[in-house]
């Protein structure tokens, strides 16, 4: 049997169709006998041919035997006429309509992020088919197997995302490649079909539309800002000329930073949500030259995490962007509520998946996860018992409270100490008066915290993978607005040193996301860094830039609390 037939065997293998049995032994396959069309041209006869020669001549129990066997029934349901392919009066064999607009695609699929070499492989060479059934078939099944790679690619991603990071928890969606090839075979426009596969969410269309103009977009780029030292009102300093024309102020004598060119900082800093000080920075400063400098392999890598979010997000959801240092509630893809977060310092990264929040808790404990326990609490209570209650702790052991005092701490070690810990409620708890849980193998959440300075920072990447909210009475009213039974005065009201459970009656997607670029109010795009680095392997792994090292962000809160 033709090798690089049974290779393209595996385009279909998944096409488990339910149809009529045909004379090879199909017992195990359905109960009923399946009946095959028959050919009623002479392109689906040398079709029939070409497919009949490689089921056939497979060994019975083979890979190669199954899978002929499923391409040989999806065509004989057709009567084995090629989705791909046409013959011409004088015996010629073409591309078909639909084949010849497909492969209009494969060409332009850069516009998409996407390789067209990928697609427009040396399989799709029909002038070199001739009257050869076998290499007929093979052209065909080739022509499937092309175009369910591009379906795959614009409705999933090309990368698997736990490739990047294992802590990518992210399920790669499925695509039904049976019922899409029969949609295409059937349809008057597949165009249309493969399009509505791609993203539908306005993000992902910003950057496809950008990625289309990238350098255009680059050449009206407004002029940057050299880098230099922090600016502060009053200071002199050559660049202030530079951001007078930048933000249209009339000139003026000298390079003071006076209280016009303040304001217009100050104007643009709630633009893009930094600390509104007046005071240009270095977050400021980078910024207003549009964030990190922005290259297409950005936007394609971009393109390519939103082809890995849910298809459907929910109407009404929460995400939270780790670059960005921020969440947002979203209703309908517009932001209802926005608020800061710190989120995981890099060497205890936030992990990136979506769910759903299920319960409100107020008063929390918070259970130290193990890793916590180990690290740091362990070594702390051996060194000195006390260190328990002074930080508000319970020891429990078999889930009971015991005393540190009562234990013969020159039995224990880090490695093998026996005891949980959880931190009573209270004004010192480390998830402050109200978390949002949304059960998860990460243990990780939504939650209040004591440590308010450091949302002041510009760069928020402090805790041991949950994520602070800045707000978190605010957030619960913007997030209970569809609850009439819940509501932020409902909650403050349970305010004191029991832990109380609330749940909502709608569950409300949650997804923790990585996006170094967004699309800013204004409409352009806005760039962030990439803390984790992920942005940096996913450029290497699509093969557009080889993977630079990332340098860890060490980030200590200040007070040297542990939290989570």
């Amino acid at each position: 049997m033709n090798k690089n037939l049974v290779c393209l065997f595996a385009a279909l293998a998944s096409l488990a169709c339910v149809l009529p049995a045909s004379a090879q032994d199909v017992a195990s396959i359905a109960a009923e006998p399946i009946l095959i069309a028959p050919p009623q041209t002479p392109l689906a006869q040398t079709i029939k041919q070409g497919l009949s020669v490689a089921y056939y001549g497979a060994g019975k129990d083979t890979r190669a035997y199954s899978e002929g066997q499923k391409l040989y029934f999806f065509y004989g349901s057709r009567h084995f006429e090629p989705i791909w392919l046409d013959e011409s009066a004088d015996g010629q064999v073409t591309f078909s309509a639909a084949a010849q607009k497909i492969l209009t695609l494969f060409q332009s699929a850069a516009s998409e992020g996407l390789r067209p070499s990928d697609y427009l492989t040396p399989d799709l060479d029909v002038a070199a088919v001739g009257n050869d059934p076998i290499k007929m078939a093979a052209l065909e099944t080739a022509f499937s197997r092309a175009t369910m790679r591009y379906a795959s690619n614009i409705y999933t991603g090309r990368i698997v995302p736990s490739s990047i990071s294992e802590d990518l928890d992210i399920t790669p969606k499925k695509l039904d490649e049976a019922s899409l090839l029969v949609q295409l075979a059937t349809s008057e426009d597949p165009v249309k079909v493969l399009g509505a596969l791609e993203p539908s969410h306005p993000e992902f269309l910003a950057l496809k539309a950008a990625l289309a103009s990238f350098d255009q977009t680059e050449a009206d780029l407004p002029v940057r800002i050299n880098a230099g030292a922090t600016l502060k009102p009053g200071m002199s300093d050559a660049r202030v000329p530079v951001l007078r024309q930048r933000f249209e102020l009339p000139p003026a004598d000298g390079m003071l930073y006076d209280d016009s060119v303040v304001a217009a900082v100050k104007a643009f800093q709630q633009t893009r949500n930094l600390s509104v000080d007046g005071v240009m920075g270095p977050a400021t400063l980078a910024a207003l030259n549009g964030g990190a400098p922005l290259t297409k392999a950005d936007i394609i890598a971009n393109m390519e995490r939103w082809r890995w979010m849910p298809r459907d997000m929910g109407s009404f959801n929460v995400l939270v962007n780790i670059p960005e240092y921020r969440l947002t509630i979203n209703r309908n893809d517009k932001v209802e509520y926005s608020t800061r977060v710190v989120v995981g310092a890099t060497k205890h990264q936030t992990p990136i998946f979506s769910d759903n929040i299920r319960h409100i808790v107020v008063n929390p404990y918070w259970n130290v996860p193990s890793s916590i326990i180990k690290a740091e609490i362990a070594p702390a209570v051996m060194r000195d018992p006390g260190y328990i209650n002074a930080h508000d702790y319970d020891l429990l052991y078999n889930g009971n409270p015991v005393s540190p005092w009562s234990v013969d701490w020159a039995q224990v070690s880090a490695t093998n100490f026996p005891f949980r810990v959880r931190q009573r409620p209270g004004a010192s708890n480390a998830l402050g008066e109200i978390k949002f849980l949304f059960p998860n193998k990460h243990d990780v959440y939504l939650h209040d915290t004591p440590s308010k300075s450091l949302f002041s920072r510009d760069t928020r990447a402090f805790s041991h993978g949950c994520v602070r909210v800045q707000n978190p009475m605010e957030f619960a009213d913007a997030l209970m607005v569809n609850e009439p039974n819940i509501s932020r005065a409902s909650l403050e009201a349970m305010f004191g040193n029991a832990e109380r459970w609330v749940n909502p009656e709608h569950q409300i997607p949650v997804h923790i996301a990585y996006f170094t670029v967004r699309v800013a109010p204004d409409g352009t795009l806005q760039s962030f860094d990439d803390i984790y680095g992920h942005n940096a392997r996913l450029i290497a792994a699509l093969g557009l830039a080889p993977a630079a090292p990332v340098a860890d962000i060490i980030a200590q809160a200040d007070d040297g609390t542990i939290s989570p």
